[in-house]
């Protein structure tokens, strides 16, 4: 194992690439292609009685190493846990010519190495489940040591690799995640919902009130935009014949970053043709309760200083009733001045351009901080809705709802508009606010109001974002995300170790990037 006269990151890295040159002298095989592994560790290790006594090949990476004599004992490490290896001296069979290491040879290997052991599963004398091993055989050499500890949610984000291995229960948590994902698949797959592809690249973005990414389509000589929202396409499927469909992938925001906003992030989004929004409500709360009960086994959770019961009442909020209750405000007759001073009375702060619609919105968010939930918000005005149906007893309310837990927003539904003149009128709206420069407000998709003119049915969509994972495991975006974006930095070490092959551009310092 390492050298501890060369502790420093350099110094254990070359001590490793001369043991590398001592395997090739030796014959053997330093990155074979192939691993002869059959099972995982955690079948072991919740099986014991099955495989105890049997000869199995196992496979992972070197996590700890103890010498004693002639005597080893060590751990290796795949996704599913950690099993103790034992080897002894005189049952370990050297076979250079198939890789297999005699036990004077074992110190080429070295701790993150990953190995392949063949042996016979039993309990070691202290009790622990084992394997004796009788082969074993470098599948992989680890250049760097494995920090015991990663010093910073930044190192975390940049090398997720090193994260995973250091705390293996976030393997764990993003096995929760895909669990959450798969769940939802079956249960849309189960109500009849068909998974469908729609364009990331778009000539006109809209769904959503977000600023875009913009990219240039060569071929075409046009600029494009990565998709905020796969509504539009899907509303066209539906016109064009399909009843339940849904999408399950990336979105892109260029917004700002912040513990529950990620610039790219992953949605589920549906619409369900011949439904609307009360048929919808009722699906999403099924929905939400079988994620806690199929990935939990629980329905109260604790997350962002809120607890709530997914099993408790869904309570409905009406929109421009609690905004009347809370700060005495007629939003459809009060003035923006006497709105704006509703804001400054009770400190609320508002971020973004100043607008009637925002200023509305500023008053319900101040609201919505306050609601554990899980609750419905519903009759959301036309105004900021530019999607949803209006009721039919007062068009200046619209058929929306959304999920509100822990003094957040979890997701959007509507009943949706097929009128394109209507559709028309409100993209107008929008582009108005677009013109007057709200980057975030909604472009003019005259395309979709073109297909609405041949005829959509009635039709419901609901979507949210990985955000609902977020929440119920009470972390930030960007502990629930792999790889969340971040500026490029390379660290010091790689950069001395390739300084004579790879240019490396100066890293821009934090107090310069204000």
């Amino acid at each position: 194992m390492e050298d501890t006269q060369r502790s420093d990151m350099l110094g254990q890295r070359q001590v490793r690439l001369e043991k590398i040159e001592a395997l090739k002298k030796l014959g053997v095989e330093i990155y074979p292609a192939k691993s002869y592994k059959q099972f995982h560790n955690g079948e072991i290790l919740n099986n014991f009685e099955k495989f105890e006594g049997q000869e199995v090949c196992l496979a992972g990476r070197v996590v700890a190493w103890r010498e004693h004599g002639q005597l080893l004992f060590g751990n290796i490490m795949d996704q599913t846990g950690t099993l103790q290896i034992m080897i002894r001296e005189s049952e370990l069979v050297e076979d250079l010519t198939k890789g297999y290491l005699g036990f004077d040879k074992l110190t080429l290997l070295d701790l993150a190495d990953f190995v392949e052991v063949y042996g016979t599963i039993g309990k070691t004398k202290t009790g622990e489940i084992s394997i004796m091993v009788k082969n074993i055989r470098l599948l992989s050499k680890a250049l760097r040591p494995i920090p015991r500890k990663l010093e910073n949610k930044e190192q975390i984000f940049r090398r997720r690799y090193l994260d995973l291995t250091v705390e293996p229960e976030r393997i764990k948590l993003f096995e929760r995640k895909a669990k959450f994902w798969q769940v939802q698949r079956d249960l849309l797959r189960d109500e009849g919902f068909l998974e469908v592809e729609v364009p990331v690249l778009e000539a006109v973005t809209g769904g959503a009130d977000a600023a875009p990414f913009i990219t240039h389509h060569n071929a075409l000589n046009q600029d494009f935009y990565l998709r905020i929202s796969t509504e539009l396409y899907q509303k066209r499927l539906i016109g064009g014949g399909f009843e339940k469909v849904y999408t399950l992938g990336p979105n892109f925001r260029n917004e700002g970053m912040d513990d529950e906003h990620l610039q790219e992030y992953y949605q589920l989004e549906w619409y369900w043709g011949y439904a609307n929004y009360r048929d919808n409500m009722d699906l999403v709360r099924r929905l939400f309760l079988e994620i806690a009960n199929k990935v939990y086994g629980k329905t109260q959770f604790t997350t962002r200083g809120h607890t709530f019961d997914l099993a408790d009442e869904w309570k409905e909020i009406d929109y421009t009733t609690v905004i009347k209750e809370r700060f005495d405000i007629d939003i459809f007759n009060d003035s923006d001045e006497k709105i704006m001073k509703a804001i400054k009375d009770n400190h609320i702060e508002m971020g973004g351009d100043v607008n009637r619609n925002r200023m509305i919105d500023t008053l319900w968010k101040a609201i919505r901080a306050t609601i554990s939930g899980p609750a419905y918000l519903v009759n959301q005005p036309k105004i900021i809705s530019p999607l949803a149906k209006s009721h039919k007893d007062n068009p200046e309310l619209t058929e929306r709802f959304q999920v509100v837990i822990a003094g957040s927003e979890l997701g959007n539904g509507y009943s949706e508009i097929n009128d394109p003149q209507d559709q028309l009128d409100r993209f107008l709206e929008q582009q108005a606010l677009r013109e007057g420069g709200d980057d975030e407000a909604q472009m003019l998709d005259i395309d979709f109001v073109e297909m609405l003119e041949y005829g959509m049915p009635p039709v419901s969509g609901w979507g949210h974002s990985e955000r609902v994972f977020w929440f119920m495991e009470d972390i930030s975006g960007r502990e629930g995300t792999f790889f969340p974006q971040m500026r490029i930095e390379v660290e010091n070490t790689t950069k001395e170790i390739y300084k004579d092959k790879v240019k490396f551009k100066e890293t821009v310092k934090k107090e310069e990037r204000k």
